[in-house]
């Protein structure tokens, strides 16, 4: 029997210009993924940083697509099909406006929610129907353009609890891979942060 594969990508957009901004916190989650599992190495494939790993007894490929948000998708389909990845087996990781900050949520299917990186996966594929975890950024509270805000940094404040709302959100997509969605759903959709008890184990 062939080992199963799971793949998580997270959604950013590359150089050293974006690399702490709102729009990155895909990248930001699955480089935490990567360090969490020990990978020692990244190689250039499928337009993405990918690198590969075995967890829970599992093959694991963690993917971060190089070809700016708008063109996501072709570097997950291209990664997909290589490695022949079911549609439920993908998990995509991206920054979401309509969610405060620090909050996030897993779910199956739907809408892009206007995300140009989830459009175009959606797209490529052909089908919305893959789980994706969403890291809340929040929207502007000075009426700033959204599409500029999303390429802002965090502030201060922000950057001070940002390590830990990425160290949950890394949990959570663990939790997906190993347990399936609707345990992850139920232990990290909570509008109080859940998931805290998960990170103790």
């Amino acid at each position: 029997m062939s080992q199963e594969i799971t793949l998580i990508a997270g959604l950013g957009n590359p150089g050293a210009r974006y690399a702490r901004t709102r729009h990155n916190a895909g990248f930001m989650v699955v480089d935490v993924l990567a360090r969490r599992l020990g990978v020692q190495q990244w190689h250039e494939r499928f337009d993405a940083q990918l690198a590969t790993c075995d967890e829970a007894g599992r093959r694991l490929i963690l993917l971060k697509p190089m070809t700016y948000m708008n063109l996501s998708g072709r570097s997950v389909q291209q990664a997909l099909s290589w490695y022949r990845v079911p549609l439920d087996r993908l998990l995509v990781v991206y920054d979401d406006v309509d969610l405060p900050f620090g909050t996030i949520r897993i779910r199956l299917g739907g809408s892009s929610g206007g995300h140009h990186g989830v459009e175009s996966i959606i797209v490529a594929l052909g089908s919305d129907r893959f789980a994706r975890l969403r890291v809340g950024i929040g929207r502007p509270r000075d009426g700033r353009d959204v599409t500029a805000y999303v390429l802002t940094r965090f502030t201060p404040e922000e950057e001070e609890r940002l390590p830990g709302i990425i160290e949950r959100a890394a949990e959570a997509a663990l939790t997906w891979s190993r347990e399936g969605i609707v345990k992850a759903m139920n232990l990290f959709n909570r509008a109080d942060g859940g998931g805290s008890r998960a990170l103790q184990r």
